[in-house]
């Protein structure tokens, strides 16, 4: 059977967080959110963020505002105004690995996720860089993704499934996502596959798992 390892993206959401940190409780898994910035600066989404992270979960980076790939932002700033912003946020959240996840407006991995400024940045500061090979796509399909996340988990040695702690996403379908999961033996770790993890602590381990690098820029 497969192994699997779960992230949630685009949160903290004062709805939905706390329903799929019951959820993950319930079925004893432990799980990375990569939040953004500009929802984990309030109160009562740095008090989610912590709880998860008192729960075991990995707190990781997903930019500020969420609303334009590094690869198409040619700001010169946008490295340091998303990706530092919401570390300076998440402060004592952090991992001992300041994790990163870039996003690719739709799942995309391709050149759109990082500019070079972004990667020069994402190195210089230490980030170990996140990405996937699974995502269901929750967020346009809160029904359909279990069907479509199982078939890509079972063709695959370990996906790292990308879901959103947002409303109108995974949370109505994962108490029976897991369950799926564990009744067809696939194993539900926390670390990551190795493949989505290019760049760690800031130096490129995995030159060949960023080919994406060169794909696409600038197509939607």
């Amino acid at each position: 059977m497969a192994k699997v390892t779960l992230s949630f993206d685009n949160g903290p959401d004062p709805k939905v967080t706390p329903k799929v940190l019951e959820i993950l409780a319930r079925h004893d898994v432990l799980a990375s959110f990569f939040v953004i910035g500009v929802k984990a600066a309030t109160p009562q989404g740095y008090a989610l963020a912590e709880r998860a992270k008192a729960c075991g979960h990995w707190i990781g980076n997903h930019t500020y505002t969420h609303e334009t790939p590094l690869g198409l932002d040619d700001d010169p700033s946008a490295p340091e105004r998303e990706i530092g912003a919401t570390q300076r946020v998440m402060g004592a959240l952090s991992e001992t690995e300041r994790l990163f996840r870039p996003f690719g407006g739709g799942g995309h991995l391709d050149a759109r996720v990082l500019s070079p400024a972004a990667l020069q940045y994402v190195q210089d500061n230490g980030y170990t860089c996140v990405t996937w090979n699974c995502v269901p796509g929750d967020w346009k399909d809160a029904d359909g993704w279990p069907a479509r996340a199982l078939a890509e988990i079972a063709a695959q040695d370990w996906s790292l499934v990308v879901l959103h702690d947002i409303p109108g996403a995974c949370v109505d379908r994962l108490d029976g996502f897991i369950a799926s999961l564990r009744k067809q033996g696939h194993e539900i770790a926390q670390d990551f596959p190795p493949g989505c993890v290019p760049i760690e602590n800031g130096k490129v381990i995995r030159p060949e798992g960023m080919a994406w690098l060169g794909e696409q820029r600038g197509k939607a």
